[in-house]
């Protein structure tokens, strides 16, 4: 059965995940409008390489425009009529949210804020949000959404927290339904550079030490990107307010294996410097994705070693340009 045409609003198009969303979504035959502000956390030429598939589209418009600007967000919402939003510009990483957490307030608490008002203003009922994993620091694994997460440990998922629940008083009053998409370690072809596993390919290709730290028995629930993508426009379904895992939903893997792999997929040897763990990070992630599975029919296809495996093709296939990408 074909899908019927819909018009969707798409922030942060040209970071890592919003924009396979979109390409998804133009690939159904969708209308899609993006906004990016295409700011220098990391490498713009990254989200530029991004974006240009994007913009041969002729169902894509872009807008760079900064969704803390009021004016100019309502400007686009005047020029399009949107039968969904789906949120997911954001300042990530737990780290950085330390150095600059005025910045991670406004961007993920703020705009959050201003999408959905202008939303409830002209009567768009459909909002996802993107949200995160760090939300669950000193949880009991695996992590379900029932688990009370009122005490982040860092700028970034206290910024998160204050998102989720913006959007449910908006749907609360407003009746906005309401798709939280908490994401798990991300990865894949063209990802953000302040993650370990395009540091570390980068790293190993170029026998540059690898920075780690902590001694690499932490680990991580890795999602990739395809499959956050896919289960992010299954979230776009009427379902209310609802919390949702996106994840691997198997067992955790650590930075060592996943060292490991990448050393055989590339043919070299990781030189390893070990530094001290950090207080914000966790040692331990693992998501429960028995509620995606029930509410979205979502569950991940793509296997960790067929991900790593893309990500060490895009590597080799857009040298020299990919080892020359500034990280943060």
């Amino acid at each position: 059965m074909e899908k019927p045409h819909q018009n969707f609003l798409v922030t942060g198009c040209a970071g890592f995940i919003a924009n396979r969303v979109a390409s998804f979504l133009l690939g159904d035959g969708h209308t899609v409008v993006g906004v990016d502000n295409l700011n220098d956390y990391y490498d713009v030429s990254l989200k530029q390489h991004r974006l240009e598939k994007l913009l041969a589209d002729d169902n894509f418009t872009f807008y760079t425009e900064d969704l803390e600007d009021q004016e100019s967000l309502n400007k686009i919402f005047d020029t399009h009529a949107f039968d969904a939003v789906i949120n997911l510009a954001a300042r990530a990483g737990v780290r950085y949210s330390m150095d600059n957490p005025v910045v991670y307030m406004t961007t993920n608490a703020m705009a959050n804020l201003y999408l959905l008002e202008a939303m409830q203003r002209r009567g768009i009922k459909k909002y996802v949000l993107a949200s995160t994993s760090s939300l669950y620091a000193g949880q009991k694994i695996p992590f379900t959404e029932t688990l009370a997460v009122n005490t982040p440990i860092s700028p970034y998922a206290a910024s998160k927290k204050a998102a989720e629940v913006m959007a449910y008083a908006h749907h609360f009053l407003y009746e906005i339904d309401v798709s939280v998409v908490r994401y798990f370690t991300v990865y894949g072809p063209a990802g953000r550079p302040d993650m370990s596993i395009f540091r570390f390919i980068k790293w190993i290709d170029a026998g540059t030490p690898i920075e780690l730290f902590g001694d690499g028995s932490q680990s991580r629930d890795f999602t990739y990107v395809d499959d956050i993508a896919r289960g992010t426009i299954a979230a776009t379904r009427p379902v209310g307010y609802e919390i949702i895992n996106l994840g691997g939903g198997n067992r955790p893997v650590t930075l060592n294996t996943i060292i490991e792999k990448l050393e055989g997929l590339l043919g070299k040897k990781a030189n390893i410097v070990n530094k001290p763990s950090h207080k914000a990070d966790i040692k331990s992630t693992w998501a429960d994705i028995t509620k995606a599975e029930k509410l979205l029919g979502w569950r991940p296809t793509v296997s960790l070693d067929d991900g790593l495996a893309h990500c060490v093709e895009w590597h080799k296939k857009n040298l020299p340009w990919s080892a020359g990408i500034k990280l943060p």
